[in-house]
């Protein structure tokens, strides 16, 4: 365009343009998962990147800077907050089922503590990880330019492990969102082989059968999985790829003898903050509406989880659970969307069509 000359836009035109031109880049580039290897660009970019510096679980850990500065250079032109919160996140064994990277030094807790920085923490590839990239040295996925042209970056992983059910993933991007919860690899991996042996009928196989074999999420915070019957539950979130489960905490009773009980829960629902549940209960404690806690401790160590409510003598136990799940995050819910890409367009997923694309890009890759 000459220097000096005034172009005339149409005002509306132009706002419709821009914003489906940023939408269709936050779900495609960045929000939302492929459904074959069940990664976002950037997780893809991080693995990507460890593995073409060798750092599998057989090497040495390498500070977690010096694997974002070769990110950022290489692949992922962005923050490096942005990067390196994607690579804690890999790591952190409460929030993956499987953790794609081996942390060593602080990445955040369960608590809701934020990740060290990335100066002082290092990481590598765990065995799962490498199951993702292995074999992509052999042309078996696309590769294209990165965003300079100078190197060339996978598509998609080969993905030898259901990544996409088996650790779940979340994300908003515009009018959209997904939320795929973790799953058991076993029951996924007899899932896959039942389908399979049934390729020739696969057509006939439906989201009961699976079932058989994939019995709900596997949370790697534990927890108890309440179903609605008349809802419909699992069997209609996994029928349409949309639906609502209730997760409870795990509370068991120790009788200490004269009366008296305390209360131990070793599991939290998937995402509750150890932190904010024990506030909240202590604030119900003082409102009045917890009369029967005597004394409330958070006695969790690096052999798992035990938050101790001691009651007072005589209390009603089961009133006393009963009011924790209503009042406290020991209960919530959460609303399963199987949203993800298939063929670079979000798709609403069946978990028969999740298994599906998983199996057809394993075909391909072989």
């Amino acid at each position: 365009m000459e220097v000096g000359l005034v172009k005339r836009v149409d005002i509306d035109q132009e706002m419709q343009q821009s914003y489906l031109d940023y939408a269709m880049s936050v779900i495609v580039a960045r929000a939302l998962p492929d459904a074959r290897d069940g990664l976002k660009p950037v997780q893809r970019r991080i693995l990507y990147a460890m593995h073409d510096m060798s750092l599998g679980p057989d090497s040495g850990y390498r500070k977690s800077a010096r694997i974002v500065g070769e990110v950022l250079g290489k692949y992922h032109p962005h923050g490096d907050v942005a990067v390196y919160e994607a690579m804690a996140r890999l790591a952190q064994d409460f929030t993956m089922r499987y953790p794609l990277v081996d942390g060593q030094g602080n990445f955040g807790s369960i608590d809701g503590d934020p990740p060290a920085a990335m100066r002082y923490t290092e990481a590598r590839l765990t065995r799962f990880a490498t199951e993702l990239l292995s074999q992509i040295d052999r042309n078996t996925v696309d590769f294209a330019d990165n965003f300079d042209g100078t190197l060339r970056e996978p598509q998609v992983l080969p993905a030898a492990i259901p990544n996409l059910l088996v650790n779940g993933a979340n994300g908003i991007a515009v009018g959209m969102a997904t939320n795929i919860p973790p799953h058991n690899l076993c029951e996924v991996v007899d899932a896959l082989a039942f389908m399979l042996d049934e390729w020739e009928r696969l057509d006939e196989i439906g989201v009961p059968d699976l079932m058989r074999f994939i019995k709900g999420p596997d949370f790697p915070t534990g927890g108890i999985l309440l179903q609605n019957v008349e809802e419909g539950g699992l069997l209609a979130a996994y029928g349409s790829g949309k639906g609502r489960i209730l997760i409870r905490g795990k509370v068991h009773a120790e009788d200490l003898g004269r009366g008296r009980t305390r209360l131990i829960i070793t599991e939290l629902p998937y995402q509750t903050n150890k932190t904010s549940l024990i506030e909240r209960i202590a604030e119900l404690v003082r409102e009045g509406v917890l009369e029967s806690i005597a004394d409330l401790r958070d006695e969790s160590d690096r052999q798992g989880m035990r938050i101790v409510i001691e009651l007072k003598q005589g209390a009603e136990v089961e009133t006393t659970i009963r009011t924790l799940y209503q009042r406290t995050p020991l209960q919530s819910t959460f609303g399963i969307i199987l949203l993800a890409l298939v063929d670079g367009e979000p798709r609403l997923l069946t978990l028969k069509q999740a298994l599906r694309v998983f199996l057809e890009h394993r075909i391909e890759v072989v």
